[in-house]
């Protein structure tokens, strides 16, 4: 029996791939089949980072193949194409930027920076190019949580600023540039023209994703940065208590008001696990982001352990991913990252940058 295209086709659309529940012709993943005699190639190329995963989603197209009666022999070629997606109506995405990514809450203490820092750095593992933009001006904590406390950014240019680097992670913050014990008595118009500068006046490197850790409340900053900072998704972080989900479902509202689409909820503090016997208590609750995510129809993308571990690793300036890789925390973090950038990938594509500029002259 002769090996053809269809067969090929036929065979892929038995293949699902985990990450997107989706066979690849579906995602259109498939791409340059080619049919040599019983010899098949083909190359899958997905759209968000998967460096741990590319081998078994190889392993699995070529067993799948396998099966098909006289094939000869299978190459599979893998790749990632990371793409702009579309933001709000009427932005382009940054330049030297592809996708935004705000982590928000309606409230602090809930551990969005941690999240932030811990999400930005499982998509550098994955084989992302990432920056992490620090937009708590009154509070900014990823200079020490990512050990660059008292580090100073220099300007190749005279014009930008260069970003710091920790953990293969691009990351600015007005933290670099003030005292630490120095308070930030600014009103919200200063607020609003510091974070446009460090967002736009930072030599960003060929960023597939900027993860920007948002200032807590939902105030006139918080809708000012999402009215002019073009975001792909935004990620909402709470913890099970009633009154922080309160808040939680107004930072919500504010990104639904100006067109960004929510890529699902993050629960902290989903509950304690006692370091010395292991016991397990909902100390805030029980089920608050499921219920929440289920109000607004919007996914819940994990639930994170109370631990001690998870602050002193933080603090020592080696947050969970990095510090404690084969962790259960670090293993939810992973997934949770995996998830956004998915989720990001089946979005529609940016296409401004198509489009010529048209320029209407007097002749």
């Amino acid at each position: 029996m002769a090996v053809t295209i269809d067969a090929v086709k036929s065979v892929l659309q038995t293949v699902t791939d985990p990450n997107t529940q989706k066979d690849h012709l579906a995602t259109r993943s498939a791409k340059n089949i080619r049919v040599d005699g019983a010899d098949v190639s083909l190359d899958i190329e997905l759209g968000y980072p998967a460096k741990s995963q590319i081998a078994e989603l190889r392993r699995a197209v070529i067993a799948a193949l396998s099966t098909i009666p006289g094939i000869g022999n299978i190459s599979v070629g893998m790749t990632v194409n990371i793409v702009p997606h579309t933001v709000q109506r009427g932005l382009k995405p940054l330049p030297g930027v592809k996708n935004i990514i705000a982590v928000a809450s309606g409230k602090g203490g809930v551990g969005k920076s941690t999240t932030a820092v811990n999400l930005a750095l499982a998509l550098v593992e994955e084989g992302a190019r990432v920056g992490l933009l620090d937009a708590d001006i009154y509070g900014p904590s990823q200079p020490q949580m990512l050990g660059l406390a008292g580090q100073k950014p220099e300007s190749t240019d005279g014009v930008s600023m260069d970003p710091l680097e920790a953990h293969g992670l691009q990351t600015m913050s007005i933290g670099f540039m003030i005292d630490i014990d120095s308070p930030m008595v600014w009103r919200g118009p200063m607020v609003t023209q510091a974070l446009e500068q460090l967002l736009k006046q930072t030599a960003w490197r060929d960023l597939d994703y900027l993860i920007v850790d948002m200032p807590p409340g939902t105030g006139d900053t918080q809708l000012t940065l999402a009215q002019k900072v073009p975001v792909t998704g935004a990620i909402i972080v709470t913890t099970p208590q009633d009154i922080a989900l309160i808040d939680a479902r107004k930072g919500l509202k504010m990104f639904e008001k100006v067109g960004i689409p929510i890529l699902g909820l993050v629960e902290n503090m989903s509950l304690h696990i006692c370091s010395q016997c292991g016991h397990e208590e909902h100390i805030f609750g029980h089920g608050g982001g499921a219920r929440m995510s289920s109000d607004y129809d919007s996914e819940l993308l994990g639930a994170l352990p109370l631990e001690m571990s998870i602050r002193e690793l933080t603090d020592s300036g080696r947050p969970t991913v990095v510090g404690a890789p084969d962790s259960r925390a670090a293993a939810i973090y992973r997934t949770i990252a995996r998830r956004v950038a998915v989720k990001i990938a089946e979005r529609a594509r940016d296409m401004s940058s198509k489009f010529p500029n048209i320029v209407v002259q007097n002749t």
